[in-house]
């Protein structure tokens, strides 16, 4: 277990989650957020998150949505002791997504959620954080993450990965054929921005059209200079844990 010195409680929706975090390595920041916040989930409902590190989207969602049965999966052991010490309520499975373990193969989910590793290391160096790596290192193939996840849904159930904007299309390839109803959010820092995350929502067995959002703009104003500070629908969801409009 690690130690109270290598670890630090930060504040998530305005003080109604506080997260154990390790003092270096992987910290959680907006985006685990604004993913659970994209989740329309109802009580009684269960959750799978694949790669759920110390907890920061998973945990969000049931601070935002009391009375959900919670399971996250988590490969690196400091992250998965973390992530159980954060909620009471999430049932922790340590294992890598590629051989999970029968106690997760033989359930199903109302919703399953991600956010997988943003980088590929074929392209760039390695740290020398290994837990941090673990998070930001593209060991396992996207493709094999969003089949994962199709594979855990209940018919009807909803997937939602926040990743990117260039691998939109990665994933859109890697669906299974019964997959649909596909929505896209895009996440851009500032009007007139190019969108440089996206969220993305499948239902298994959805028979829905295709939809792109309009963009979700994080901050005020056209540049830095004009501050920092989140729009209305942004500040209500990371501070007041509103649900986002999707």
């Amino acid at each position: 277990m690690v130690s109270a010195a290598d670890v630090t409680v930060d504040d998530f929706l305005g003080g109604r989650v506080r997260l154990i975090q390790p003092r270096k390595g992987y910290r959680a920041g907006i985006d685990p957020v604004l993913l659970q916040a994209s989740v329309d989930a109802r009580a009684g409902q269960r959750v799978l998150e694949l790669g759920c590190g110390a907890g920061a989207a998973i945990v969000c969602l049931n601070a935002r949505i009391p009375g959900l049965t919670l399971t996250g999966v988590e490969r690196e052991p400091l992250y998965a002791d973390l992530a159980r010490r954060n909620c009471a309520a999430l049932e922790v499975v340590e294992a890598d997504l590629a051989d999970l373990p029968l106690c997760i193969r033989q359930r199903q989910f109302d919703h399953v959620i991600a956010n997988p590793p943003y980088w590929s290391r074929s392209a760039s160096v390695p740290g020398q954080d290994s837990a941090k790596e673990a998070a930001f290192d593209e060991r396992t193939p996207l493709r094999l993450w969003v089949e994962v996840a199709a594979r855990r849904l209940a018919p009807k159930g909803l997937m939602h990965f926040i990743h990117r904007a260039e691998r939109l299309p990665d994933l859109i390839r890697a669906l299974p054929h019964d997959m649909g109803s596909i929505e896209v959010l895009p996440i851009a820092a500032r009007t007139g921005r190019a969108p440089h995350r996206i969220i993305l929502r499948a239902r298994k067995s959805g028979r829905g059209d295709f939809r792109l959002h309009p963009a979700l703009i994080l901050h005020e104003g056209d540049s830095h200079t004009d501050g920092d500070r989140y729009t209305a629908p942004v500040r209500a969801a990371l501070r007041e844990g509103a649900a986002l409009e999707f």
